[in-house]
C-alpha cells in the first residue's frame, strides 16, 4: 500500500505494470491492473535494465535472462552487479562497448564518480599519466525516501586485496576495457546520513600538473559538474530543486576550492557522488547505443542538455 502511489503515478505517464502471474490478483485487489506477466514482458523487451540491489541482478541473469538471450538485445544491471558483463559507464569507456555486448554491467555511482576523476585529471586522449590513485569513499547510510539501514554513527568498510572495496575494483575492471591496467585502491566509510556520498581523491601523475591545468581539464568534461558548495546537504537540495525530476546526472560533482597539487604531482580533492543520477545516464546511453546505433549521439542531447556545468 505504501507503494502504490508511486506504480499509479508511473502507470499514468505510460509505464505498463508487470508482475509475476501468482501474484496478479493480488495487485488487482489493491487497485492496480497489471498488464503483463514478467516472463511474458521478457519475451516482448528489447532491452532489460534491471534495477534491483544486492546482487539480485545476477540471480535473475541466471534464472531467467539466459533463458531469453535469444529474444532481448541486451540486458543490464545497474551498480554493484560484478561480473554480469562487460562493466560500462557513459563517457568513460564507450569505445569498448561493442554490438555484440548481450550482458552489460553500470558501475555504480561511486565507480562512475572515481572513473570520471581519473579520465579527466589522468589521461590525454587515450594516454594514461597515472602512476596510483586512493579513494575514500565516504557513503551516505541510505537514501533520503528509505525507512530502514539507517545508522547512529559511522561505520568503517573492511579492506580485501588487491583493490581494497569494490569501488577501485570495478574502475579498474571498467579501465581494463580500454586496455590499462591501473593501480588503485579505495576505502570506504558508511556515514550517518541520507544527503549525498562524498570522495576523497589521492591522484599521482607521471607528470607535473598545476591548479589551472586541472580547471581546463575540468572545463572541457561537460559530464563533470563544479561546485563551491563544501556541504552534501546544499548539493542534494540544488539537484532536488533544479534536476530532472530532482536528479544531478553529472557523473561527479568537483568541489573546487578543495583541489590541491602536492609534490608537483599529486592531485587531492573532494567530490560529490549524484547517487543513481549517474548510473542513470549511463543506463540510458547504453540502451541509445544498442537500438539506435547510428544516431545514438544525436538522440542523447536531450538528456545530456540536464546536465549542469556549475551547481
Amino acid at each position: 500500500m505504501e507503494d502504490r502511489s508511486k506504480v499509479l503515478s508511473l502507470m499514468s505517464r505510460g509505464a505498463a505494470l508487470v508482475v509475476k502471474r501468482s501474484k496478479w490478483e493480488e495487485f488487482r485487489a489493491l487497485g492496480m491492473e497489471p498488464t503483463y506477466d514478467y516472463c511474458e514482458a521478457l519475451g516482448r523487451a528489447s532491452v532489460v535494465i534491471d534495477c534491483t540491489p544486492d546482487g539480485s541482478g545476477l540471480t535473475n541473469k541466471r534464472e531467467f535472462y539466459e533463458k531469453y538471450a535469444d529474444r532481448v538485445r541486451c540486458f543490464l544491471a545497474q551498480g554493484s552487479e560484478f561480473g554480469f558483463g562487460k562493466p560500462f559507464a557513459f563517457g568513460i569507456n564507450d569505445t569498448a562497448l561493442a554490438s555484440t555486448d548481450q550482458f552489460i554491467q553500470v558501475v555504480s555511482c561511486n565507480t562512475h564518480n572515481i572513473a570520471a576523476i581519473l579520465k579527466t585529471f589522468a589521461f590525454e586522449g587515450l594516454s594514461s599519466h597515472l602512476k596510483e590513485a586512493k579513494f575514500l569513499c565516504m557513503r551516505r547510510a541510505s537514501d533520503i525516501s528509505d525507512e530502514k539501514a539507517f545508522i547512529p554513527a559511522p561505520k568503517v568498510a573492511t579492506h580485501q586485496e588487491p583493490w581494497g572495496t569494490h569501488h577501485a575494483r570495478d574502475a579498474v575492471y571498467l579501465f581494463r576495457t580500454l586496455g590499462h591496467e591501473l593501480d588503485l585502491f579505495s576505502s570506504a566509510v558508511k556515514t550517518n546520513s541520507q544527503y549525498m556520498h562524498c570522495i576523497w581523491f589521492d591522484i599521482s601523475l607521471d607528470q607535473n600538473i598545476t591548479i589551472p591545468d586541472l580547471h581546463e581539464k575540468i572545463q572541457g568534461n561537460p559530464r563533470i559538474a563544479v561546485t563551491y558548495k563544501d556541504m552534501a546537504s546544499l548539493v542534494f537540495s540544488f539537484g532536488r530543486d533544479h534536476g530532472k525530476f530532482g536528479r544531478i546526472l553529472n557523473q561527479t560533482v568537483i568541489v573546487m576550492q578543495s583541489l590541491h597539487v602536492r609534490k608537483g604531482n599529486e592531485i587531492i580533492g573532494f567530490s560529490f557522488t549524484p547517487q543513481d543520477g549517474n548510473s542513470i545516464l549511463t543506463s540510458i546511453a547504453a540502451t541509445e547505443r544498442i537500438l539506435y546505433p547510428d544516431s545514438h549521439e544525436e538522440r542523447m542531447k536531450p538528456i545530456e542538455s540536464a546536465l549542469f556545468k556549475e551547481i
